[in-house]
């Protein structure tokens, strides 16, 4: 049994919430979390985030039934669903010239047989808690993280970098995208979180895992709060899941 929840804020500073999320309920035959962090003037972020965020889910609920349930099938599918939210977004973003530019994060999470299967562009992230350990499951797609990753900076230095909301990818801002997608497993007691930089920015790896272990519930309140706490600076979500 899995139970989930989710918390979204527009944060201290933000006008409007980019920011979108959706959570199954138990009944759903896919078990689906997804969230996205939009961006882009003129409400662009607003729209590409939920439009993101409808159009992977549909794509998923309509093909799931014909889909194989084998690994890589799954796996297929989750690319597929995101190569075409992508499609849907860049189409939108050129029909209108308020909206040029626009983009968004996507991290999408279908649970299914005990296993988690994670899609991914952008710098929103999923972390999974297993026994007393944190992981954190996806790379951000960062000019930062890239940095990281070739050695010419530490994480220490990456985590107060100037350019560290430069995004490398981000769904919706070319006509073709080429998401992560990974299988990881989803046992019994195991917490998935899945969130935005609005929280990450202001909120260690150690405290979420330190929150979200106790109570799921009340760990997507406590965690929004304390980014708010912490400025706000931007608009923060939340996604809790746990293997009951």
């Amino acid at each position: 049994m899995i139970k989930a929840y989710a918390k979204s804020d527009k944060g201290k500073v933000r006008e409007i919430n980019e920011d979108y999320f959706y959570i199954s309920t138990s009944l759903d035959e896919v078990q689906l979390y997804i969230l996205a962090d939009g961006m882009g003037g003129y409400n662009g972020g607003e729209i590409a985030s939920k439009l993101a965020v409808q159009t992977a889910k549909n794509y998923i609920e309509n093909n799931f039934k014909e889909t194989e349930k084998d690994k890589d099938s799954i796996i297929q599918l989750l690319g597929s669903s995101m190569e075409y939210a992508n499609m849907v977004v860049y189409e939108k973003a050129k029909e209108n010239p308020e909206l040029q530019g626009m983009g968004t994060t996507l991290e999408i999470c279908l649970i299914y047989n005990n296993k988690a299967y994670i899609g991914h562009v952008g710098d929103s992230r999923t972390y999974r808690i297993r026994k007393q350990f944190i992981r954190k499951l996806t790379q951000d797609h960062s000019y930062v993280q890239k940095l990281v990753k070739e050695g010419t900076i530490t994480n220490e230095q990456a985590a107060h970098h100037p350019q560290k909301n430069m995004l490398m990818k981000a769904l919706g801002c070319n006509a073709f995208v080429e998401p992560d997608v990974m299988v990881k497993g989803f046992l019994k007691d195991d917490i998935l979180i899945i969130c935005s930089d609005g929280l990450t920015n202001l909120v260690d790896q150690e405290t979420i895992y330190e929150m979200a272990s106790k109570n799921i519930e009340q760990a997507t309140k406590d965690l929004v709060n304390l980014a708010n706490d912490r400025g706000g600076y931007d608009n923060i979500t939340v996604v809790v899941i746990k293997n009951i």
